[in-house]
């Protein structure tokens, strides 16, 4: 009744599955969003620390990167900008203005920018020119 050739290779299809089940776990754990606590903390700690720095370098106060980036931890972004602050005090370093306006913080809706049409757009180039040369229509060939 007992095979023995059959044994090693029930084992094997019931191990399979198993081993190549358990090995897809981090897999299946970063799709669904899932993540460690710890694992978490050092993340949000580094992204801190990150952002703390680039606060400083664009020369933004420290309360106002603890408002606009609220999510994070605050012991993180003061490490990074003290960090930064001495870093660039130390090489001389000037700060550099931000080209874009602050991120919005997660759950707050965006602000929509004003939609400009493209006849807006023909509008104003064609009273710009107007403007630089007056008569540049009457060298267009409109008699006066």
């Amino acid at each position: 009744m007992f095979d023995p050739l059959r044994s090693p290779l029930r084992i094997l299809l019931l191990a399979g599955p198993l081993l190549f089940g358990s090995s897809g776990c981090d897999m299946v754990k970063e799709k669904l969003g899932l993540e460690e606590p710890v694992a978490k903390a050092a993340r949000l700690a580094a992204e801190g620390q990150a952002v703390g720095g680039g606060c400083r370098q664009s020369g933004r106060a420290i309360e106002d990167c603890y408002s606009i980036y609220s999510w994070l931890p605050k012991a993180a972004i003061y490490q990074g900008w003290r960090d930064m602050d001495s870093y660039m005090r130390e090489n001389k370093l000037d700060t550099v203005e931000p080209q874009l306006p602050p991120p919005q913080p997660p759950g707050r809706k965006k602000r929509r920018p004003p939609a400009t049409d493209a006849g807006d757009e023909a509008k104003a180039a064609a009273s710009d020119k107007s403007d630089a040369d007056p008569g540049s229509e009457r060298q267009a060939g409109s008699p006066r």
